[in-house]
């Protein structure tokens, strides 16, 4: 099948690749222009216009081509831009979305099914519409999400899930797509005030705001990040170290802190952050640290 692509981050260079793969001609790459990075003025390329141009594929930033490009159909996958209503009228659509619709849909359907404490999320291949991610679903699969499974994790799951089921879906005529039926729930994305770990409440709680990533707190006024960490029943005061000094209390439980990163420095266990930081019992994590941690 004649295939236009649009898809920007890596976890969209699978279904690229597993497309070409399996004989799909792919007569445009759509993605977003090249980022400038640092102070030299060089720009880098989108994850997928990297791969693209690996595979010899024609790619672009400019989603106007697709109304000429003369595919039979638009494959999306996380291309994080709206697509405006005369270029789907161009070229029907289809779009790759990594939850079970219509709960979560929007920007960020992985991480809020974390956040929300979700046993399960999946993967619908759905018609694309002009509204946010309302169109008729073709196919879905399930995937299940683990106590400890991290939003990378999940991603790398419903990636898989959802390329198998992307070429399952175009190895036979589309047909009807199904009406997305149930609760809508929208992702917003995840800001980084969301990502502030606040004490007071519960250590589960917590432990998913971990493993969505980018969680933080404050150590004697520094910025912490927590890049992993485990729910433990020890006891200790909300938002203080407890008598081992790994561990956090919160409003319900505890959060044992096993990966942190503090400012200006790489990611490094708790253990070799103790060496030298030297925290100790009962200092004071977060907003309050500033004026109860011992200096």
């Amino acid at each position: 099948m004649r295939l236009a692509f649009l898809g920007t981050p890596d976890m969209a260079v699978p279904p690229l690749r597993a497309l070409v793969a399996a004989g799909h001609e792919i007569v445009l790459v759509v993605t977003r222009a090249d980022r400038r990075r640092g102070r030299g003025g060089q720009t880098s390329p989108s994850p997928v216009k990297a791969a693209a141009v690996q595979l010899g594929l024609p790619v672009t930033d400019d989603i106007e081509q697709v109304v000429s490009c003369d595919a039979e159909l638009g494959v999306v996958v996380a291309y994080g831009r709206i697509i405006k209503p005369h270029v789907l009228a161009a070229l029907p659509m289809i779009n790759v979305h990594f939850s079970l619709l219509p709960r979560w849909r929007g920007a960020a359907p992985v991480e809020r099914a974390i956040l929300a404490g979700d046993a399960v999320t999946g993967v619908c291949i759905m018609d694309v519409e002009e509204g946010l991610d309302t169109g008729g679903v073709y196919a879905r699969r399930e995937v299940p999400i683990g106590p400890t499974t991290t939003a990378v994790e999940l991603r790398d799951e419903l990636v898989a899930a959802g390329t198998e089921l992307l070429l399952d879906v175009l190895s036979r005529p589309l047909g009807t797509p199904e009406p997305q039926r149930g609760e809508v729930t929208y992702a917003e994305k995840v800001s980084p005030e969301e990502l502030a770990l606040d004490w007071t409440r519960s250590a589960v709680e917590l432990d998913r705001l971990v493993r969505v990533g980018g969680a933080w707190t404050t150590f004697r006024g520094r910025r912490l990040k927590v890049h992993a960490a485990a729910v433990t029943h020890d006891e200790a005061e909300p938002g203080r170290l407890g008598a081992d000094p790994a561990v956090v209390g919160t409003a319900d439980g505890a959060l044992r802190l096993l990966t942190v990163q503090p400012e200006a420095k790489a990611p490094m266990s708790w253990a070799s952050f103790a060496n030298g930081a030297r925290p100790q019992p009962g200092e004071v994590l977060g907003a309050a640290d500033a004026v109860d941690s011992p200096a």
